[in-house]
């Protein structure tokens, strides 16, 4: 037997080992869009269970559950929770809902569909970290695949909206300030597999530039077209179950860098009008040069994402996390060359062996590493506008007390108790 099919030999036994239901997370901005590729899906597998949660009346503490096959409804319940909020939901309902499922209805697999505001990321949050009954829920289910449904009809036109989610009415709570841009583009980057629905209203063109649009967003995942007058090589459950392309220890697309990962792909020249372009550096940000830049570097791309570093913060890692016109700056946790060597252990192995492989005598492991990802901005230009705000080697050479003592805007806004940040919320 070759070593190729001993593998296969191998993966095809721990799969049939495995009696637990496969989970698999729909998501997708467009109700429209993922409900149709739930009801093929449904309709392809008689067995499928079908959760959904209705969060309408979320922000007064009400949720609506449906459990439903093919054939009928299973469950249709309204919830009250303690407290009205999505992960409230997902903790109090959503996850002992698959739980439950899981036990009442053995070796049937299910279908979670989210709703358009909630991120995929948010949900593997909370398998990560609640428990039910006592035990983890993936003691009870596999998470195989999360599937982002992206509507080829709406998706530009959202993409590039300056809406919150409150002008759609669709924001989870008072303080949910999050833009549609936002949702959506985190939709898209978290997933394993993003699944392009349908075709473009106004020509083949758009249809191209938003699939080169969605490769360049995630560069990791796999993505997929089918819908209507889209010829598709598979029946769309092949393509979409039972693939065991989640993997929960990836790392968020925000950090993937520290963990030694690429933030994007370097395709400068425009593809159908889309650009993507990286910026690495081992030198650090001149404070108030970046401060100054920061309108003009945030608005040129769809998504920048990545991390950095500014010289007067020698100590904090900086998440870069822009979509639009809106820019997050936020804390990751601290370089590991600031923290003494035996706290090193609360680190990945991932990030560990990253940082030893591109370890810098003088700076350990700090350095920049961006990704921007958009349409109509000059890549050779956005890459001159953020060298024009690094230190210039006068200001390198004069060591890390001169830093201390630039003028610093971003002086006590990021909070650094910890090696690692708090997840980031959707």
């Amino acid at each position: 037997m070759t070593e190729r099919s001993a593998t296969a030999s191998t993966g095809l036994a721990v799969a049939e080992a495995d009696a637990r239901p496969a989970v698999t997370v729909l998501a997708g901005f467009s109700p429209a869009a993922t409900h149709a590729v739930a009801a093929r899906l449904l309709t392809e597998d008689e067995s499928l269970l079908l959760v959904r949660h209705d969060l309408v009346g979320i922000r007064d503490g009400v949720a609506h559950r449906v459990v439903r096959t093919a054939t009928g409804t299973i469950e249709d319940e309204r919830i009250t929770l303690v407290h009205g909020c999505v992960s409230c939901t997902l903790r109090e309902d959503v996850l002992p809902t698959l739980v439950r499922l899981a036990r009442t209805h053995p070796g049937r697999d299910i279908l979670l569909v989210l709703p358009e505001a909630v991120e995929p990321a948010s949900v593997a949050a909370a398998c990560a970290h609640c428990l039910v009954d006592g035990a983890l829920v993936t003691d009870a289910v596999r998470f195989d695949s999360y599937v982002t449904v992206v509507d080829a009809a709406r998706a530009l036109a959202d993409l590039t909206s300056t809406d919150d989610l409150r002008h759609r009415d669709l924001h989870a709570a008072d303080d949910d300030n999050r833009a549609v841009a936002e949702v959506i583009v985190r939709q898209i980057e978290y997933p394993d597999t993003v699944l392009l629905w349908g075709q473009a209203p106004d020509s083949a063109f758009d249809t191209t530039r938003l699939s080169v649009l969605l490769h360049r967003l995630a560069p990791w995942a796999t993505h997929l077209c089918a819908g209507p007058d889209v010829h598709e090589r598979l029946p769309l459950g092949d393509a979409l179950r039972h693939t065991r392309r989640h993997d929960p220890a990836a790392p968020d697309p925000i950090a993937r860098g520290l963990e030694g990962y690429p933030v994007g792909v370097h395709e400068p020249v425009p593809d159908c009008g889309v650009v993507s372009a990286l910026f690495t550096a081992r030198r650090p940000f001149h404070p108030q040069r970046l401060h100054d830049a920061l309108d003009e570097l945030s608005t040129q791309a769809v998504r920048g994402r990545g991390h950095l570093w500014l010289a007067s913060q020698p100590d904090t890692v900086l998440a870069w996390e822009s979509v639009g016109s809106g820019l997050f700056l936020s804390s990751l946790g601290r370089w590991l060359v600031a923290l003494p060597e035996p706290l090193w252990s609360e680190a990945s192995d991932q990030r560990r062996l990253a940082a030893t492989l591109d370890w810098d005598p003088y700076y350990g492991d700090r350095d920049t590493r961006l990704a921007f990802i958009g349409g109509g901005f000059d890549a050779v230009d956005l890459h001159s506008q953020l060298t024009s705000c690094l230190l210039t080697d006068d200001e390198l050479a004069a060591g890390e007390e001169a830093w201390a003592s630039l003028a610093d805007p971003f002086a006590g806004c990021f909070a650094n108790p910890d090696l690692t940040a708090e997840p980031l919320d959707g």
